[in-house]
Formats: structure tokens, sequence, C-alpha cells
């Protein structure tokens, strides 16, 4: 019989912290990591010995990256794991944490994201299958044929597609750790020789270094330690799917619909609960299909429902609020972690000038090659989180 997270006891985050994202530079990876530990623990108001275990989260460092990290906050002999799962990293460790300790394994679990850029090559170039189609379908000429598509099938413009990354922007610039913490106009989003086909180079996400921290915690820790109850956010959710075959439909959309069906079903929600959304808009076109996929917009019509201000702060549900990918950045392993620290901000009411007002159930979704997905449903409550603003 399967068993998912709402049958086993309540699990929580508790602490975020994050290095923010930037261009590659010279600063050392254990710096970036322990910059977001040390704030995620003081988030939780929590010490290093209250730490069962550690997911580090990297699609890049390279092997062995927790412990020459982890040992300068004290050698404690906790379990560390690595975790290597592409864009996916990220989430993937979180499930791995959340996982843990709702069977009761550990009490406090550490989830680390955290990465440099290094050239690195999929698994699948070593498979001893020829990649017919790799070296001539990039990710960003995949998404523009994507984009093209969608275009041509349901009437939306380049204008409306820009307006994605116009948004996220607009959110970016108030957040703090973003990569690219500028707002950016229609015109200038528009501007400059396309990438691959309609997606020009602020419709593509950057790729750089950073780190993201999350504590998971049970209700246990939460009255042993003197954990601030007020400020812990529920995970309803934890749901991760791999690629089917989905006929003539996009593997990228059907992929998130499957795995977004299952985890509104484990958490006992709606598409209609939802009051924000982290999602991968590595491009624009996704975060169009995407919406459309879990139930938000119906199907042609993301584009209109993003012009009217639904997927706005103060719209119907507040889509990418940390700036996503695109404005907030893609440092790979971290991302995922990042998302769940920006759900939690908003569902403490504590995002400040980028704050969605009312802000209690939120969900975050990644995708990473191979093709994975990965969604969570994150619930504060009522009576004690989220914003009135």
């Amino acid at each position: 019989m399967k068993v998912c997270l709402a049958d086993q006891r309540p699990v929580y985050v508790a602490g975020i912290g994050w290095h923010p994202y930037q261009k590659p530079s010279k600063t050392p990876y254990v710096r970036l990591g322990l910059t977001a530990v040390r704030q995620a623990l003081a988030d939780a108001g929590l010490a290093w010995r209250n730490v069962d275990s550690a997911y580090t989260a990297t699609a890049m460092l390279g092997m062995a990256a927790s412990r020459p990290m982890l040992k300068h906050l004290g050698v404690t002999g906790i379990p560390m794991t690595q975790v290597e799962n592409a864009s996916a990293s990220g989430s993937s460790a979180f499930r791995l944490a959340c996982i843990e300790v709702a069977a009761g394994i550990s009490d406090v679990s550490l989830v680390l994201g955290v990465d440099k850029p290094a050239p690195v090559l999929p698994a699948s170039t070593k498979s001893g299958v020829p990649e017919l189609s790799g070296s001539y379908i990039t990710p960003a000429a995949h998404f523009a044929l994507l984009a093209d598509e969608y275009m041509n099938k349901y009437g939306a413009t380049p204008d409306q597609l820009a307006g994605v990354a116009v948004k996220n922007y607009s959110n970016a610039a108030l957040n703090p750790n973003a990569q690219r913490p500028k707002a950016y106009g229609l015109d200038e989003v528009l501007a400059g020789p396309p990438i691959a086909g309609a997606l020009t180079r602020l419709q593509c996400c950057p790729i750089g270094e950073g780190a993201a921290a999350v504590l998971v915690v049970s209700d246990d820790a939460i009255e042993e330690l003197g954990i601030d109850r007020s400020r812990c956010v529920r995970v309803l959710a934890s749901v991760q799917r791999s690629e089917e075959l989905y006929g003539e439909k996009s593997f990228d959309a059907e992929l998130t619909r499957v795995t977004t069906e299952i985890a509104y079903e484990q958490a006992g929600i709606s598409p209609q609960d939802l009051d924000l959304v982290e999602l991968h808009d590595a491009f624009t076109i996704e975060e169009l299909q995407y919406v459309e996929s879990m139930g938000l917009a119906q199907e042609g019509q993301a584009a209109t429902a993003l012009a009217s201000g639904m997927f706005s702060r103060g719209g119907t549900v507040a889509v990418n609020t940390s700036g996503g990918l695109l404005g907030f950045g893609h440092p790979i392993g971290p991302t995922g972690a990042g998302q769940i620290g920006e759900i939690t901000t908003q569902i403490r009411g504590e995002a400040g000038d980028r704050q969605h007002a009312g802000a209690r159930t939120g969900l975050a979704h990644m995708v990473g090659l191979g093709a994975v997905c990965v969604v969570h449903v994150l619930q504060g409550d009522p009576a004690t989180t989220g914003s009135t603003l």
C-alpha cells in the first residue's frame, strides 16, 4: 500500500536562509553554503547540535561536498547525503528530508542547496546510446519551439510571452537575494538578438552560484526545542514523478499536470485554494504552459490571464513572487530549496514590499533534466501566519 506524506506525522519548515544568488565568482562554495545554513539556524532559533541529518543538493560541485563544508559548524557525526537531480536537486533533497522527519527517523533535518557553475555533461552522453538530436536541440531551442507552437495554436503574441519576464523581474527587483534584481519594461525584454526563436536573452534564466537552506522539523522538535510555532509552515504534500509517454502532448506540461494533480489530492486542496506558486520558468513559455497544467488557467488562456494581472502580486494567485528562475536566478542545486524559502517567507507575511496579501497556501514546482518533476504544497495556520496587507 502506498503511503503519502499526509499519512505520517506532521512536517514543518522552521528555518530558511540564503547566500544571495550571483554571477560566478571566486567565492568558495563553503562560504556560500555556510552563509545560508547559519541564517537558517538563526531564523529557527536552533543550534547546529540540534540538527539530526543533512541533505546537500548540488549539480555541478562534484563528489562529497557536504563534510568539507559542514564540519566548520561542528563535527557531530550526523548522516550527510548528497543529492543530484539536475535542476530539481534542491526540491528532491527537500523531499527526502520531509520523508525522513515524517517517518520519525529525525526531528530536525537540514536541506542545503549550494552550487558553483562548472562544465558538467549529462550522464546520458555516456549511456552508450547516441543522442541524435542532442547537439542540435539545446534547451533554449526546445522551449523556443514550444513557444512557437503555443503562439500559433492559441494566438498568443511575442509581447504576451515577454510579459512573463516583465512580471517576474518586477518581483526580483524587490528580492535582496536575486541575481537579476532589476525591473525591465516590455521593450527592454524584447530588445536584443534572440537566443532562440522568439526567446530573447531576458526571457532565458541566468546560471549563477549561491545557496539556499531550509530546516525541516517535527512537532516534537517544535515543542522540545522551543521553536516559534507561529513561524512554522506545514508541508502538506510532497510528490515526485518522472517522464512517461504522453502521445503528441508536450512531456514538459503533461509531467507537471500529473505530478501536480497527485499533490492536490495528497494535500486535500484544489487549484483554487492556492495563493501563490513558485514554478520552473527557465524560459518564459514554461510559466504559461505550467499554470495551465496546474489548473490555474484554461488551456490556451494563460497569456490572457497573465495580462489581466491574475498572476501578479495582489492577483488571484501570485506566481514567482521571488522573481522566478528568470529574476531570482537558477544556480541549479539551490533553486528548489530557494523556492521553499520564498513560499515560507510569503506565508509568514515577512516578504516586505513583494508580499502577496493573505498568502496562506503555496505550491513549489521544479522540473529537472531526465525528465523529473517535484511538487510540494505548503500551508500556514490561518490563526498564526499569513499577511493581511
